[in-house]
């Protein structure tokens, strides 16, 4: 038996805080039994938005007439996109393999880790302990229980993103992020595509003005079933055949595609780790159960990430992988994190990015809110880029304009939102810090001020 005296099961944040627990002088082993850089380098942000942008320079290409540019004889080299994305994902993965391979602290233990025992891990044959150890072996997509699905060969994102051959015609099954990121990405490149819903609305989490804005432009490029679900799939030679109940008439029609992608969510990792051999629980669905300083039950084992579901988004894993490592190195002097203000954003066409609550949640929650919006195509910069769909929303509390949530779906979302992330985190946090701040006319921004001050002020102390 080896002993550690860290042990980070995970290449993905948890990779920071080996290497970063490894130059303070612990003797760590990191655990890994896919390509090392995590789900976010291999399986998810990084290849995506890579994929994305030609999707979205595609869309550009498609809507210049309006612009007085006319675009002739181009033509989508499929396999092109792909290789560029899996050649450099690739390479950054080897390259962190290769430095971890050739290091002595951390040493890399390339292989499904289980627990035997309390605070024992069994690895490749090999059994390690330490007296700390860090759970950060995040999660996989989650595939639903349909009547032929999983003998039909579908795919999920995983393969999505490093398919060979363009489909002329594709199915999705879900409409959460996954699934509006990759029919933008699918769709603009000349893929037909179908996206079967249970909920309502797509995107369905956020904001629900934003959503049912979304979900009214999906709808236009795509054939898309909401209130419905797939009750069967067959395949038949080449082509798939899902068989679609609408849950408010119960009728069933039949969608037929090239090609089938699961995009219903994801599922933690935890039920791959034995983690009953060491006493560490979890909740209901699977999620590794911390406290506010990323602590489990069992005193020296912490878990970040995916894997503890409380926000399945990269940046919120670097933000915890920074505590963790404070955690784990001082508890004497140990924080907890701090998640205020976490954004996050969907790269589909449009953007869409969140900060805060939704005013669904407030409504449920009983906060006395007010609104303020604008249209990108009141704005200077809105007007020049034609974008007719976008706007910014914000919620405040009634009494202090205190900002609750911000809400932007249009053209860069994306990079709008941080300001306003800024203001509710590092400044007073309130409608002012937006609206007494001098934004460049008629740069883009100018869209979130104008949100930031239509709204009615007679009821507030200024």
């Amino acid at each position: 038996m080896r002993q550690f005296d860290l042990i980070v099961i995970g290449s993905g944040s948890g990779l920071d805080v080996a290497v970063a627990a490894a130059n303070r002088d612990l003797r760590v082993a990191i655990i890994e039994k896919g390509p090392l850089g995590g789900t976010c380098l291999n399986r998810g942000c990084i290849p995506s938005k890579m994929l994305i942008h030609s999707a979205d320079l595609m869309e550009e290409m498609k809507g210049a007439g309006k612009f007085g540019i006319k675009v002739k004889g181009y033509e989508v080299d499929y396999p092109s996109i792909v290789d560029r994305v899996t050649s450099e994902v690739d390479s950054e993965s080897k390259s962190i393999e290769n430095a971890l391979m050739g290091s002595e602290n951390p040493i890399l233990f390339k292989g499904l880790g289980k627990f035997t025992g309390p605070k024992l891990i069994g690895v490749n044959g090999d059994e390690i302990t330490a007296e700390k150890i860090l759970i950060a072996a995040g999660s996989r997509p989650k595939i639903p229980e349909i009547e032929g699905l999983r003998e039909s060969g579908f795919i999920t994102s995983d393969e999505a993103l490093r398919l060979r051959e363009q489909p002329k015609t594709l199915a999705i099954i879900g409409g959460g992020y996954i699934a509006a990121e990759l029919a933008h990405f699918f769709g603009s490149l000349g893929t037909e595509v179908t996206i079967i819903h249970r909920k309502e609305l797509l995107l369905s989490n956020e904001d629900e003005e934003v959503a049912r804005a979304f979900t009214d432009i999906a709808s236009k490029k795509y054939r898309v079933f909401t209130s419905s679900e797939p009750v069967s799939v067959r395949r038949e030679g080449s082509k798939y055949e899902i068989a679609v109940k609408d849950l408010k008439a119960s009728s069933i029609v039949t969608v037929r595609s090239d090609q089938l992608l699961v995009a219903a969510g994801r599922v933690p990792n935890s039920d791959l780790l034995d983690l009953e051999k060491t006493g560490v629980q979890v909740d209901p669905r699977g999620y590794v159960k911390v406290n506010e300083y990323l602590e489990t039950n069992v005193p020296g084992i912490y878990a970040l990430g995916d894997i503890i579901g409380k926000y399945q988004f990269k940046h919120a894993a670097n933000l915890e992988a920074e505590y963790a490592l404070q955690n784990i190195l001082s508890p004497e002097d140990k924080a907890p994190v701090d998640y205020t203000a976490m954004p996050h954003a969907i790269f589909a066409s449009p953007q869409i990015a969140s900060v805060g609550s939704t005013e669904q949640e407030l409504r449920s929650k009983g906060i006395d809110y007010v609104a303020a919006k604008w249209r990108y195509i009141d704005s200077g910069m809105g007007k020049a880029i034609e974008d007719h769909d976008g706007f910014v929303k914000f919620l405040y509390e009634k009494k202090t304009l205190k900002i609750l949530g911000c809400h932007i779906i249009g053209t860069d979302a994306a990079t709008l939102i941080h300001e306003v992330i800024v203001a509710m985190r590092s400044c007073q946090g309130d409608a002012f810090s937006i609206i007494n701040t001098v934004h460049i006319h008629p740069a883009l921004p100018e869209v979130v001020q104008r949100a930031a001050t239509n709204v009615h002020f007679h009821d507030h102390e200024h």
